[in-house]
């Protein structure tokens, strides 16, 4: 597609922003079920947040596991290789909700900082 045909909407997101909110997508994501790493990209994608790399999705589970967010299990494959599924605990239940709080009085501000009246000189 011609760069001119491209919709802001169809641009990715700025690095900085994604992963700013990365860790929390997740794990709002987890909080509907267990599920592995490929089918939370596909999630996150489907909703709007755009392709997530796997060298970027992989270190924010194993942070999550070692910070005890997150427990991890290894699952057969139907017909191929097992897959690790990743389940929220007690306490990435307690951080998906504190999270989700904090984000929503962040983006507040910022969307009424961003569309107050300019102030003129």
């Amino acid at each position: 597609m011609p760069d001119e045909m491209v919709s802001p909407a169809d641009e990715p997101w700025p690095g900085d922003w994604l992963r700013g909110v990365l860790g929390l997508c997740v794990l709002h994501a987890l909080a509907d079920g267990p599920t592995y790493g490929y089918a939370l990209a596909v999630r996150l994608a489907e909703h709007g947040l755009g392709p997530i790399k796997g060298g970027t999705l992989y270190p924010l589970l194993s942070r999550f596991e070692q910070l005890g967010l997150v427990d991890v299990e290894w699952r057969a494959g139907d017909g191929g290789p097992g897959r690790k599924y990743y389940r929220l605990t007690d306490e990435g239940r307690t951080a998906l909700a504190s999270g989700a709080e904090q984000w929503a009085r962040f983006a507040a501000v910022t969307t009424a900082f961003m569309t107050a009246p300019k102030e003129t000189p």
